[in-house]
């Protein structure tokens, strides 16, 4: 299979004040320079998400929300994500939980990475992204990003606030390495899904 697979960069956090922004342009930016994908920016801002109230899933009946269709649309033509993650009390943002919960069977069967970031990387949240995203059949990589600990708060606005190329050494491993997994899990599951239709 020779197509390069389609990946929407998530970013998980609708607050005003984010950082989230840094390490999703950093995260692009190391995506889109390996040639192997094609990466499109997805941010939860340009949807307007009502709290999910539907009569169940779409796994088992449409969504009525306009809104929650055309979530459900735009993610489904992607063949994989990175997720953008911000911890906050040991788990995901409640935005990305809700846009999680929006959706189900366009997640199914595809692969996940993501860079997570807070004084423990985002550690945890990362663990219960891992968890939801089990429900969802989706696939994740072994590897991700952490921002945490010093390094979070060099570059965290209200710190340190310096660019995000002066931590990115010890950053620039685990992204290959979490880029190598997503791209051979998308175009497996890519291949395992047109033996299926």
């Amino acid at each position: 299979m020779t197509t390069r697979p389609r990946i929407a960069l998530i970013i998980g956090s609708t607050r005003a004040a984010r950082f989230a922004d840094r390490p999703a342009q950093w995260m692009l930016k190391q995506a889109t320079a390996r040639g192997d994908m094609d990466v499109e920016l997805v941010d939860l801002r340009d949807f307007q998400l009502p709290f999910f109230d539907e009569i169940a899933s779409n796994a088992f009946v449409p969504s009525h929300s306009p809104e929650a269709v055309r979530w459900q649309e735009t993610i489904g033509r992607f063949d994989g994500y990175i997720f953008v993650v911000a911890e906050y009390n040991r788990s995901i943002t409640g935005a990305l939980k809700n846009a999680l919960d929006q959706a189900y069977k366009e997640w199914n069967r595809k692969p996940f990475t993501a860079i997570g970031y807070g004084g423990t990387g985002a550690a945890r949240a990362l663990e219960h992204l891992r968890s939801i995203a089990i429900e969802l059949q989706m696939v994740s990589t072994r590897a991700a990003v952490h921002i945490g600990g010093s390094d979070f708060f060099k570059v965290f606005p209200a710190v340190g606030n310096q660019p995000l190329e002066t931590i990115e050494a010890g950053l620039l491993p685990s992204a290959k390495t979490a880029l190598d997994e997503l791209v051979w899990w998308a175009r497996a599951t890519m291949a395992a899904r047109t033996q299926e239709a």
